[in-house]
């Protein structure tokens, strides 16, 4: 999570900017990545190998191009979790720029699902797969807990400097091995809603999804406070005064 400055941050609105850009990519990533890869094989483990490539490479260079901007959040997930382990110090985000780091990366979402149907000439569609079983929404549990696990961690024993490649590879790892192939992020889950590919959601789909991230994020957020209690370490927008990135998916 970083700034652009040691003692003061980048204006809020190209800190939202960022937000929404990097997001915006990150889904553009996802969706095109899995358009592509139909289009190159009907092999559905080589689609979703490719898929999950695309989306670690993308997903460190976001961080690292977007982290000294707006922290790359790129997950309201993400963003909600800094300001609760912040809460109660001088170093909290406020409460209105939490929601508009959220509406932002929202936003981008659906911004990102809407250039990938541009990029590959697809029509614009809402989602028609369903996502569903108890087995999948358990997934999208563990993947979000990790994931947030996985950023806070880091930041708390200050070794913000490995967030990029340890987000990218938890995220790449959690296609794989979790039912869900991973969303772990609302933003990117309302946005994928948005495009009747490979990627795609059914919005009925979508809210059992958010739920299971939510309740993904409050499970990471007790691992994190149980294993790294101390708050010496920086946390939230602490961090800012050494300009690391926080991380997404």
């Amino acid at each position: 999570m970083t700034r652009a400055s040691a003692t003061e941050p980048l204006p809020l609105p190209r800190r939202l900017a960022a937000e929404l850009v990097g997001t915006a990519l990150l889904v553009a990533v996802v969706v095109g990545s899995g358009v592509m890869a139909q289009r190159l094989t009907t092999d559905v483990g080589l689609q979703l190998l490719a898929n999950s490539l695309a989306t670690v490479f993308g997903l460190v260079v976001l961080i690292v191009v977007l982290g000294p901007v707006s922290g790359a959040h790129l997950n309201p997930v993400v963003t909600v979790a800094e300001r609760l382990l912040a809460r109660g110090t001088d170093q909290a985000r406020p409460s209105l720029e939490v929601a508009a780091y959220a509406a932002a990366q929202l936003a981008g979402g659906i911004a990102g699902a809407v250039l990938a149907n541009a990029m590959f000439d697809v029509s614009p569609a809402i989602a028609t797969t369903d996502r569903t079983g108890t087995g999948v929404l358990i997934g999208e549990i563990v993947a979000t807990s990790g994931l947030v696990l996985v950023i806070f961690a880091l930041v708390r024993s200050e070794r913000s400097a490995l967030v990029p490649a340890a987000v990218a590879a938890w995220i790449g790892a959690a296609y794989w091995f979790t039912s869900s192939t991973s969303f772990a992020n609302p933003a990117v889950t309302v946005g994928r809603m948005f495009t009747d590919t490979f990627a795609g959601i059914a919005p009925a789909s979508v809210p059992p999804f958010l739920a299971a991230q939510v309740v993904g994020a409050a499970i990471g957020l007790g691992a994190v406070v149980a294993f790294y209690p101390s708050r010496r370490a920086r946390t939230g927008p602490a961090a800012a005064t050494v300009h690391q990135p926080v991380g997404v998916i």
